[in-house]
């Protein structure tokens, strides 16, 4: 583990899960973790129910954009966190995965986006907790 720990969040399409829990992460950790998000299939933008959930806690997702998983960012990260990618996410030796089963936010309500909202931000105030008093 990196003296600033590193997570990758990654989805299939980079508009969702993965973008809500990489902005909940950075903002909960304040710089203690550096946050990446990343999709094995991008979408063209961010699904607008996501981002309206997100601006419901001050989160502005109006200015991200989906980007494709590589391989530099699996290899950059100490902890590599999936969410419905299944087989298409690749696996590196030598890293840490995590696979958070998450309901799809694609064409879903605000009202439904918003508990899958709830339940990441949840996973990612135990990852946190996690990676700042055990260092990972």
């Amino acid at each position: 583990m990196t003296a600033t720990p590193e997570v990758l969040f990654v989805c299939v399409h980079n508009a969702g899960r993965s973008q809500m829990a990489a902005a909940l992460l950075e903002h909960r950790a304040r710089g203690r973790v550096t946050v990446r998000s990343a999709g094995t299939a991008p979408a063209s933008d961010i699904n607008p129910a996501v981002v309206d959930a997100m601006a419901e806690l001050g989160i502005d997702l109006t200015q991200a954009s989906p980007k494709r998983l590589t391989p530099e960012s699996v290899e950059a990260a100490d902890v590599v966190i999936t969410m419905g990618c299944g087989d298409s996410c690749p696996v590196y030796p030598g890293k840490r995965y995590l696979d958070w089963q998450l309901d799809d936010p694609a064409g879903q309500p605000v009202d439904v986006v918003r508990g899958i909202r709830d339940r990441i931000d949840r996973h990612v105030t135990d990852l946190l907790d996690e990676l700042i008093t055990t260092g990972g």
